[in-house]
């Protein structure tokens, strides 16, 4: 299991400073009406009450689900499997060099272990050679994983709005899932089967309290676009501004409610019989942030207050552009936002036919989420291509303010430390870096595993960015992972999905991208405004006298964000 996978978003109340943010934006902020409460927390008792008197539909839900994200599994599996093999092929190296050293019985069952390994890898090899009715690399192979993608796609559409959602986030993994499978499943993010438009304005008027006539002076018989949450019809206000009406799929709480019982029945069937499965990888916990960020994103009165902070956030820029929010025609199943046209970012042909350069855009696009992770705090967390369109002007639109996250000053200063550490090759710091971010299990002394760690990093640090592979990384860590106590924390996951994210639309746009190399000399800037103002704020404490919590200089870091600068200068 990657790093990456596992890492889930904090979500964040978007009503905080909602009125204040708009109010700087000029634009009317007072919501229709108050956004709903918080999701009751998914427990046990929650989910036996929602699955109550469900009976067969229940179980018989569960086998659907658990069928199609079995069969993925084992396709995504089968088609990385040469990677995992390399893997299981250097631990039975290891198994048996250290068996030297000991005794026959010892030698006699890692030489065993390694024969039935043997066996396993035939088998696999065979099954994947059914599988894909062709070797790796043939066209016969090429073909089986566009009809797997096609499968998948419609399999998703058809398990309905939760795992609509899940097929988004895949369709950006182009740095985990076969090509076929990232262009089936990009897709899903805005050629969701649409629901009856007449459900839909039936939705606006009981929304709104109006008639469609009194609400909109025109709107559109069909949707501009279809999501897993909603649709999008264009309109127009009496007063002239054409706006997008985002109306929320009917029945949405109760469906997605099911799901997500589903789901954590099927998460606790697995911790029962494969215990190891939730030993590295908090997967309730995750579960039970993306309830809670689901149930947010449901809210378009928070959605909307996300977006009037989102674009405040970025009033100095003047190329990103968030669409403003009617507040007189919207509530918590109805938004009204400004229509905007543009380009995909994914959209290479579109954008270059405007003589847009797609590396220019990833490179603005990597800007602005160091921004939000290292300065504001707060963050899009669902970047994914639907959401961001390249006007013709070359500016950057940002849509869908339902998922968010906030990044604590705690957490931002962690994150600092370990960009500090990752110029400096500091491979001590980046092993202090997991202890700090909690990547460790509770009660672990954490001078046990800091040299493995420390050892893991130097291996990489000593690579160019572009010679690691993020698959083979993968199960370079899962030797750390599995063999010693990490555990992956659920509240870390959508900072790294946010990012990952980015880095799939990054490998989509531009094969040569770096994520890390576009974004240094980016962090750099970040770092020495906010670094270098806390150590102004703290030297001028000192001198005053002032309180400051007992914190102190460190000149050390000091000393390091000066050569950082004096670099910058003289590169520049």
């Amino acid at each position: 299991m990657s790093l990456a996978k596992a890492l889930v978003p904090t979500s964040v109340s978007p009503s905080q400073n909602g009125h204040a943010v708009g109010a700087l934006n000029g634009n009317h902020t007072t919501p229709p009406e108050k956004s709903g409460g918080a999701p009751s927390p998914l427990t046990d008792e929650l989910v036996a009450e929602i699955l109550k008197g469900r009976g067969l539909r229940g179980w018989f839900r569960l086998a659907r689900v658990a069928r199609v994200l079995g069969l993925f599994t084992l396709y995504l599996f089968l088609d990385t499997y040469d990677v995992r093999a390399d893997f299981n092929r250097r631990m039975a190296e290891r198994r048996l060099e250290a068996a030297k050293a000991k005794n026959l019985f010892a030698r006699s069952r890692a030489q065993a272990r390694n024969f039935l390994s043997m066996v396993s890898d035939k088998l696999i090899r065979l099954l994947r050679l059914l599988v894909f009715r062709g070797h790796e690399g043939s066209g016969n192979k090429a073909a089986r994983l566009e009809k797997q993608a096609v499968w998948l796609s419609r399999s998703l559409i058809g398990l309905g709005p939760t795992f609509i959602k899940i097929g988004q986030a895949l369709g950006t993994r182009a740095d985990l899932l076969p090509l076929a499978y990232v262009k089936e499943l990009s897709t899903l993010q805005d050629q969701v089967p649409a629901f009856s438009t007449a459900e839909a304005f039936a939705r606006i008027e009981s929304e709104l309290g109006r008639s469609l006539q009194e609400c909109y002076e025109e709107i559109d018989s069909e949707p501009v676009a279809s999501a897993s949450l909603g649709q999008v019809y264009r309109a127009r206000l009496s007063s002239g501004e054409e706006v997008a009406v985002k109306v929320q799929r009917p029945d949405l709480e109760h469906i997605i409610s099911f799901d997500v019982a589903i789901l954590y029945r099927i998460v606790k069937l697995v911790n029962r019989f494969f215990p190891k499965a939730n030993e590295n990888a908090d997967w309730e916990g995750m579960l039970r942030e993306f309830h809670t960020t689901v149930f947010e994103e449901m809210d378009y009165v928070k959605e909307g207050r996300n977006a009037d902070r989102f674009r405040y956030n970025f009033r100095t820029w003047q190329v990103i552009r968030v669409p403003k929010i009617y507040w007189s025609h919207t509530s918590r199943r109805v938004l009204t936002l400004q229509f905007i046209r543009g380009t995909k970012v994914t959209d290479i042909e579109q954008l270059r036919a405007r003589r847009i350069s797609a590396v220019k855009v990833n490179r603005l696009l990597v800007r602005t989420y160091l921004k939000q992770l290292l300065e504001d705090g707060f963050f899009h967390a669902d970047p994914h291509p639907g959401n961001l369109l390249v006007l013709d002007s070359g500016h950057l639109a940002f849509f869908d303010f339902g998922m968010v996250g906030r990044i604590t000053p705690k957490l931002q200063s962690q994150m600092i430390d370990a960009f500090f550490h990752v110029v400096g090759r500091d491979v001590h710091g980046l092993g202090q870096d997991i202890i700090n971010l909690n990547f460790l299990k509770p009660g672990v002394d954490p001078e046990t595993v800091r040299p493995v760690v420390e050892k893991l990093f130097q291996v990489y640090l000593n690579l160019k960015l572009g010679e690691v592979k993020f698959k083979e990384l993968t199960y370079d860590l899962a030797e750390v992972i599995y063999e010693y106590p990490f555990r992956l924390p659920a509240n870390f996951t959508y900072v790294m999905r946010a990012l990952m994210t980015l880095e799939g639309i990054g490998i989509v746009t531009d094969p040569e991208f770096s994520f890390f190399e576009t974004a240094k000399p980016y962090a750099k800037e970040f770092m020495l405004r906010r670094e270098g103002k806390n150590f102004r704020k703290l030297i001028f404490d000192k001198i005053i006298g002032r309180e400051n919590g007992g914190r102190e200089i460190e000149w050390t870091k000091v000393w390091k964000l000066t050569k950082m600068a004096a670099s910058m200068y003289l590169q520049g």
